[in-house]
């Protein structure tokens, strides 16, 4: 596999991917030094899902980008973050898969720890497997309604104590 970041520039907006340039770069101040970034973007909506880690390769024939080491996912529209070890971009497919410690935070708090994660991007949905003998974690924010614990009747009063004289 080719690193993602010595392919021409023209290649990749082919394939319908932005990179940024090697963190290097930029900047000590942005960014550690090792970290290279990846946006991939949707025709139309243009979208941007940013990938950045340790080291990115590209796979051109099959159109694959590997992230490993450090992975961080952003997907602002969506208001996905996610971490892991490694991480594969299937372009074809539409679709991502994590592995290793893999962590997926939506806003509002809804989150999934898992050892391998498969994110179907055209589906919106999450599918996650444990490490063998463990399990899957996955912590949902449920907004209570109004009449949530409230019971049809209501719980009988006590009188208040009258004291004789």
């Amino acid at each position: 596999m080719m690193p993602c970041y010595q392919l021409p520039i023209s290649q990749m907006r082919r394939f319908g991917l932005a990179l940024m340039l090697p963190a290097a770069l930029l900047g000590a101040f942005a960014f550690p030094t090792q970290v290279q970034t990846a946006t991939a973007q949707t025709s139309g909506g243009n979208r941007p899902l940013t990938i950045r880690a340790d080291v990115q390769e590209y796979d051109a024939k099959n159109q694959v980008i590997t992230a490993r080491g450090n992975v961080q996912m952003l997907y602002p529209s969506r208001q996905i973050q996610a971490t892991s070890a490694q991480a594969q971009y299937f372009s074809k497919e539409r679709r991502i898969d994590f592995s290793g410690n893999v962590y997926i935070l939506q806003q509002g708090g809804n989150s999934i720890r898992a050892e391998k994660v498969t994110y179907l991007i055209d589906e919106g949905r999450f599918v996650a497997l444990p490490q063998s003998n463990r399990q899957v974690e996955s912590i949902y924010m449920i907004e209570e309604s109004d009449n949530a614990g409230q019971t049809a009747t209501p719980a009988p009063q006590t009188p208040a104590f009258k004291r004789s004289n």
